[in-house]
Parts: C-alpha cells; structure tokens; sequence
C-alpha cells in the first residue's frame, strides 16, 4: 500500500519538527528555567505546526523557533506572577546535560542555573533576546523578527542583558576547577570544617534553597560568608549521616545528588568564580527534583 500524498506531508512535518525539537526545548528552556514548563511550551508548537499550513512555511526552523519563542515569553510573563507566591527561594529546575551539552544551541551559553537563576531579574523579553543571540547566535536582524521589535531595539535589549548579567555575577572558573573546590566544600560541610568553609566561600556568598515549602528547607536565602558558614555547620549533623553522595552533572557544570534510603532529597550546585564560591544552591522541591533524577537513568 503506497502512502498518499497526505501522509508523505505530515512525515516532512513530522521529521522537520523532530529535528527542531532540541533548538526548540534549548529556547524554552532557557525563557522559563524550567523543563516542565518547556515541555509544555514544545508541545503546544507541534500543534500549531500540525494545523500550519505548511506549503506556505519556507523555513520550518525559523518558523517553530519564532512560534516557540513568543510562546515561552507569554508564559514567563504569567510565571513571573506565579513565583511571587512561590514557598521560599526559586531555583530553576535543573537538567541533565551530559547527552546534549549544549541543550539544543550553538554554544552552551544561558544554561548553568546560577545565569538562570540571575536572568530572573531580566524581563521575559530582554532574556529572550539575549537567549537567542548568545546561547543560539542569531543575527540581531532574525531576534528583532522573532521578538517583532526593531533591530537596534534588539540590540539595546541584548546588551542591557549583558550588563545585567556581568555585574550580577563574576566569571566562572573552568569544569575541573568548579569540581575540585565542590569537593572541597562538600567534605567541610559534611564534617562542619568551619574555617575551612570560611576560606571557601566568598564574602557575600549567598545559599538557597528551593523546597516550594517542604519541611527542612530554608524559608530565605542566608548571605554572607559568616552567616553561610555558621548555617552549613549547624545542620551538617543533621542533614550528612545516612546520606547517600552522587556526582552527576546539571545544566553543564559538576554537582552532587544527595540520597537517603535511596530516595534523593536534594541536589547540591554552586557558582564558582576565581574568588570563590558565591552562591550554594540547594534543589529539595520534589516537583524539580524528581524530573531530574528521573532523566538521569540508572
């Protein structure tokens, strides 16, 4: 039985769709800090596309990315909303990206949670931009179309973004380094090193930890070297023993799983720059947590 013409479009679609989908999570992704919410964003694409008439679609990347796009800014400006009712810090949802390190970009840009985490603070449209310029490396020409703006709004959006993003955070150090002094930290936490946790940490070194409200979770962030330090120290009794240590990687960078009884229960990440570390970011909401573990197999 010979396929009909109807069938042999809906296999383009279907194949041009497939292999946008990597570009399209990676933009969504990045908009949203947050794989659930990409997903989502993903999904509703490929109905769209599937009700485009497609003979009239020259380029289907450059359509599904534009549709993808809009749709993830409409959703970060409701999310926006959303976190502002959220129990305790937000942390983005982390991934898994050791089978795509680039999750789906030309570069490996905008995915560490530590930028997400600061691109936050960006409206959903200066972090589209600066996601499709830096992370995907699209002309200004092709992020003006996409946002429907002009080309030097795109630019000034673009580059407040950069600005944004330098003086909110200093320059990370390399994977090897990044894995080195985690390891350090993570023996002085679990045997409440005090000094050495006060050498390790910068002076205004920020902890969070995301619960959504789960017991055990701080309900703030604690700042400051001293603060850090002393909060790491008071509950290493109770949080190490029976803990269950795994390296794994999250958006890019070494991190430490945490299990008891074989269950996970947090997943620790921090920014490292040449300084030290600035901020300790602890993901313990099931919601983020599960997801992540999940995709990480075996």
């Amino acid at each position: 039985m010979r396929a009909g013409p109807h069938s042999d479009a809906f296999d383009r679609g279907l194949q041009d769709f497939l292999s946008a989908r990597p570009r399209l999570f990676g933009i969504a992704y990045r908009i949203l800090g947050s794989a659930v919410e990409a997903e989502d964003i993903v999904q509703e694409a490929w109905l769209r596309w599937q009700n485009t008439d497609r003979a009239e679609v020259h380029e289907p990347v450059a359509f599904l990315t534009t549709v993808t796009a809009r749709l993830a800014i409409n959703l970060a400006q409701s999310a926006r909303v959303r976190r502002e009712s959220y129990v305790g810090p937000w942390l983005p949802e982390p991934v898994d990206t050791t089978q795509d390190p680039h999750l789906g970009a030309e570069r490996a840009e905008a995915v560490e949670l530590a930028v997400l985490l600061v691109m936050e603070k960006l409206n959903p449209v200066e972090r589209a931009a600066y996601v499709l310029r830096e992370a995907f490396d699209y002309p200004y020409k092709r992020v003006a179309d996409i946002l429907e703006t002009g080309e030097a709004n795109a630019r000034q959006l673009v580059s407040r973004a950069r600005k944004h993003l330098g003086a909110e955070r200093k320059e990370p150090v390399s994977p090897a380094a990044h894995r080195r002094l985690l390891e350090v930290f993570l023996a002085a936490a679990r045997t409440g090193d005090l000094s050495t946790l006060e050498d390790l940490l910068t002076a205004d070194v920020v902890s969070y930890s995301d619960g959504g409200g789960i017991r055990g979770a701080s309900k703030i962030p604690v700042i400051g070297r001293v603060r850090v330090s002393r909060y790491l120290v008071a509950f290493a009794p109770r949080f190490w023993p029976e803990a269950e240590i795994r390296w794994v990687e999250a958006n890019g960078r070494p991190a430490v799983l945490i299990a008891r009884d074989g269950a996970a229960v947090a997943l620790l990440c921090v920014d490292v720059s040449e300084a030290g570390i600035d901020r300790i970011m602890w993901v313990m909401n099931p919601a983020k947590l599960t997801p992540y573990v999940l995709s990480l197999g075996a």
